[in-house]
């Protein structure tokens, strides 16, 4: 074992490797080498992976397992000791980077605990992919995944995301599609501008950009294929002025608030700070 830092490090090691998200050829040039070169290759689905490495003629030579939601729990343990063992043992999943909304992070996260070192071969992103040809802002978002599927739940995080200022991008399973986008309209407003990215780099690519409640329009017909949501942030509101603070402190103490509840009252409602909601009033 050797010392890295303050982490004990193994000579194991765990790799996160992307893989194309719809075209063959965007596989990234460090892919081959590594698969090649492992000694164990985890993959969600060993019959997917076997058609990847056919296509690009990658010869796989270390064992193939699968690890998938429905096993990770149990398997982890397993590739753990592999790697304290000494093992090199590459991570892909279907499409895209391990863990963002893939397996993964539970076996990132073992690793690092373990000392082992964590390194990857970065490449295709359906999060990246979508959030650029979106022509909605890319300097500031977040990544929500997938929503609820109950929609009540759902319902009750989009309203949670009503205020975000950054763009939202999220996954979403076509049949859902249009019942998610018409959640979006009511919690985010009709008006609200996003897209659907529907088939990224594939044969059958489509971005629709629009107002939701276009969107939802369009999405009513049907949505086929991978889908990823990108929806924009909401518009900043600007701070109250004096004047605007000190009628709404009026309007609360005429209901029978004393100044001192009212200001404060007016404070939270509006976000403003108690004491520039005081100065406008004593002004």
């Amino acid at each position: 074992m050797r010392q890295h830092g303050a982490v004990t490090e193994t000579a194991g090691q765990l790799v996160l490797a992307a893989t194309p998200i719809g075209h063959r050829g965007d596989a990234p040039p460090r892919l081959a080498a590594e698969l090649s070169a492992a000694d164990v290759v985890a993959a969600e689905d060993t019959r997917r992976l076997r058609r990847l490495t056919a296509g690009l003629g990658i010869e796989l030579g270390g064992r193939v397992v699968s690890y998938f939601e429905g096993n990770e729990r149990q398997r982890t343990p397993d590739l753990l000791a592999a790697m304290q063992a000494g093992s090199r043992v590459v991570l892909v999943t279907d499409a895209g980077m391990p863990s963002v909304s893939d397996p993964g992070f539970r076996l990132v996260t073992a690793a690092i605990d373990a000392g082992i070192r964590v390194s990857a071969v970065p490449g295709p992103s359906a999060v990246l992919t979508a959030l650029a040809v979106s022509g909605l802002p890319v300097d500031r978002f977040c990544f929500e995944g997938f929503l609820p599927r109950k929609a009540g739940e759902r319902s009750r995080q989009l309203a949670a995301l009503a205020a975000e200022s950054r763009t939202l991008v999220f996954f979403e399973a076509p049949h859902r599609t249009a019942a998610t986008l018409t959640a979006m309209a009511d919690a985010f407003g009709a008006d609200r501008p996003a897209a659907v990215c529907r088939e990224l780099t594939k044969t059958h690519e489509e971005v629709r950009r629009g107002r939701l409640a276009d969107l939802v329009d369009w999405a009513s017909a049907g949505v086929r294929g991978e889908v990823t949501l990108v929806v924009g942030g909401a518009a900043a509101v600007p701070a109250p002025r004096a004047n605007e603070l000190v009628a709404a402190v009026a309007a609360a103490q005429a209901t029978g608030s004393s100044r001192r509840d009212a200001i404060a009252e007016v404070a939270r409602r509006t976000g403003v700070r108690r004491n520039d909601v005081y100065a406008a009033v004593h002004g």
